[in-house]
């Protein structure tokens, strides 16, 4: 169950919403990106002119990507979910907008609300949930992250939100970190629907 009361749902894009198969040992290969170096990071650190040239050719994979991407099981029931109970959602990736918008776009995600490395410092960093808690007017520890990798969890704790781990049937040794785990968005689903069912069931009693 969730430790509060849920104001607010922020949603993880890639392997959460819609699949994704970029391969990231190629891509550090490529820019020449050491293993235990972030790549954002590494790529911000670079001379003007390479960095130029790095972040296009991270643009191309990810671009590339997008295309490719499938919705994911549980994501449109979750999305009506959320609005059939007027919650707010929006979604924050490191993706390049243009990559994150063609997945959006292809696959019909119903979310409006999208925050990406251009417009915020990417995860792990709080900055994009913490600018969403003040957008809704809501306090952070109110709402909740929804992501499948470490990145998600850390940006939620760095900000107090909430947080859901989606495994899809591989539980990672950080798991423990997330309020909630589940193996799909089905799982998040009913979750919710108890929580809020329950609340209803509470008034009217």
């Amino acid at each position: 169950m969730l430790a509060q009361k849920l104001l607010g749902v922020i949603f993880d894009l890639d392997n959460t919403l819609v699949s994704s198969s970029l391969n990231f040992e190629e891509i550090r290969a490529y820019l020449g990106c050491a293993k235990d170096i972030d790549l954002l990071d590494f790529v911000d650190a670079l001379p003007t002119e390479q960095q130029m040239h790095a972040n296009s050719s991270l643009v191309e994979f990810e671009v590339s990507d997008a295309l490719n991407a499938k919705k994911l099981l549980g994501t449109d029931q979750l999305i009506a979910l959320l609005s059939e109970l007027d919650i707010p959602c929006a979604i924050v990736t490191r993706n390049c907008r243009q990559a994150a918008l063609i997945k959006m776009q292809n696959n019909n995600i119903a979310i409006t609300l999208l925050l990406t490395r251009a417009d915020h410092k990417a995860k792990p960093a709080p900055d994009a949930l913490l600018h969403l808690a003040q957008l809704w007017q809501a306090p952070a520890e109110n709402l909740l992250y929804v992501g499948d990798y470490l990145y998600d969890l850390q940006a939620a704790k760095n900000a107090n939100t909430m947080s859901c781990l989606v495994t899809h049937g591989e539980t990672p040794d950080y798991a423990n970190l997330a309020n909630i785990v589940v193996n799909e968005l089905t799982e998040l689903s009913e979750v919710i629907r108890q929580i809020f069912t329950g609340e209803a069931a509470g008034v009217s009693g």
